[in-house]
Formats: C-alpha cells, sequence, structure tokens
C-alpha cells in the first residue's frame, strides 16, 4: 500500500514456478480437485453456476488457475486463500486447494446430515400433528369428544357453577376473562397451560366456604404424630405457629 486516501497500491504480476504440464503428480492432484468440485456440487448448489462455467471452458484448461478457482469459491477464511495465491509452486498450490475444497466436501456432507435430520424430524412432528387433529375431528363428528379447549372450559365452567353465589364478583370476572383467553390460545403454547393451571386453581378453591379455626396445640401434635414419622423440626414449627395464632386470635400473619 502506497497511499490510504485514496487507497493507492503497488502491484506485482508474480509469476508462477515452471512446471512441467505432462507430470503425473499435478495431473492427479488437478483431477482429485475437479472430481472434489463436482462432489461439492452434488450437495450444495451454492457454487454451481461457477462451478459448471468453469468446468464448460476445459480447452482453456490451466492449472494455476484451477487452484486460484478452486480457493476463490471454497468457505476457506482469507488467510488460508491468501496462501494458495501465495504459492508458486504449481503443484504445492493445488495440493493447498485440494484440502480447502476437502474441506468443504465434508462441511457439505455434514450440512445434508443434519438437513435431513431436521426434516425428518418436522415430518413426523407435522404427521402426529395432524394424524391427531384428523382423529379428534373424527370424534367430534361422532360424538365421541369434544375439542380439548372446549372440554376444559366446560369443566372449568361446571366447577364454579357451584359455587356461583358464593364467590366474589371480582372473582367470576377473571374466570371468565381467563376462560375467554383460553379458547384463543393455542394448545400448544406455554402460556395456554399457564393459564390452565391457573383456572383450575380458581375453580377449585373452597369459594364462601369458611371453617372455625382450631388452635388445640395437643390435638395437632396427636394429628401430627399419628400421620408422620419423625421429622420432628417441621412438627415443632407447625406447632409454634398454632400456638402463635391461639395467642393473637387469628392465624394469619
Amino acid at each position: 500500500m502506497v497511499e490510504e486516501d485514496p487507497l493507492t497500491v503497488k502491484v506485482d504480476h508474480l509469476k508462477e514456478n515452471t512446471y512441467n504440464k505432462d507430470d503425473d503428480v499435478i495431473k492427479a492432484t488437478s483431477f482429485e480437485v475437479i472430481s472434489t468440485l463436482r462432489e461439492v456440487l452434488k450437495t450444495s448448489s451454492l457454487w454451481k453456476d461457477h462451478v459448471q462455467t468453469y468446468i464448460q471452458h476445459v480447452g482453456d484448461f490451466n492449472y494455476p488457475r484451477l487452484a486460484d478457482f478452486g480457493a476463490a469459491i471454497s468457505g476457506a477464511n482469507k488467510l488460508l486463500c491468501q496462501e494458495v495465491l501465495e504459492e508458486l509452486d504449481v503443484d504445492k498450490r493445488l495440493k493447498l486447494t485440494l484440502e480447502l475444497v476437502k474441506k468443504d466436501m465434508e462441511i457439505s456432507k455434514l450440512q445434508q446430515a443434519i438437513a435431513k435430520a431436521i426434516e425428518e424430524k418436522i415430518s413426523g412432528d407435522q404427521r402426529r400433528y395432524l394424524l391427531n387433529e384428523q382423529l379428534k375431528a373424527i370424534k367430534k363428528e361422532l360424538g365421541l369428544e369434544t375439542d380439548d379447549k372446549t372440554a376444559l372450559s366446560e369443566k372449568f365452567r361446571e366447577r364454579i357453577e357451584a359455587k356461583k353465589d358464593k364467590c366474589p364478583p371480582h372473582v367470576l370476572q377473571v374466570i371468565e376473562e381467563e376462560l375467554t383467553k383460553l379458547q384463543l390460545l393455542e394448545a400448544s403454547s406455554s402460556e395456554f397451560n399457564v393459564t390452565r393451571n391457573y383456572l383450575d386453581w380458581l375453580t377449585v378453591l373452597p369459594w364462601g366456604n369458611y371453617s372455625n379455626e382450631n388452635f388445640d396445640v395437643h390435638h395437632a401434635q396427636q394429628i401430627l404424630d399419628e400421620d408422620h414419622y419423625g421429622l420432628s423440626d417441621v412438627k415443632e414449627r407447625i406447632l409454634e405457629f398454632i400456638a402463635v395464632g391461639k395467642l393473637r386470635g387469628t392465624s394469619q400473619g
């Protein structure tokens, strides 16, 4: 680089070292480069036009140009491509290119394997989903089963219907809003599960049913000992809670 602004550079056109066009090693290496490029072409159409254009011009066949072309269309980084350009020994140059295109071929095969695995998984999931949807439609048509979301909504409505008179108005409003939201959400979404669990909890609570507080510490200890072996620390903590509730007259706080 001679100057940065404007960018000015000094260029030397380097000539590759003299080589024997009939050398068996050079021929074999160049054929292997072309063969590998063809293999890459089968698995990846990314450089299809470039490769086909080059192969069509076999009349203008040139070993150094083949090496440069192979390096240029490979996915190698700039430093590795630069190594190919700087190598003036044609045999070494072809071998460097061969390494790059071989690596490209392995990457293409790996890419193909990953794509195939994902495609099979997606196809399997889609097939299972479609079959489930068809099964639901058939059952619904025969009256054997209602839609999952409809069945859930009906279950929650039946639960709350018995407690409707005792349930606070603001709670009923929240339940209605959540039921509407449940119908709009996709069954596979995470929010659907959150809404379903919330409704399950809201409708299972014994709204309007109250019992008198029982602060009998001795009775509580007897029940704890009958139902649970050991756990003395836990039992002591529960009995402390009941004792404090007895002193305060309430179990809250």
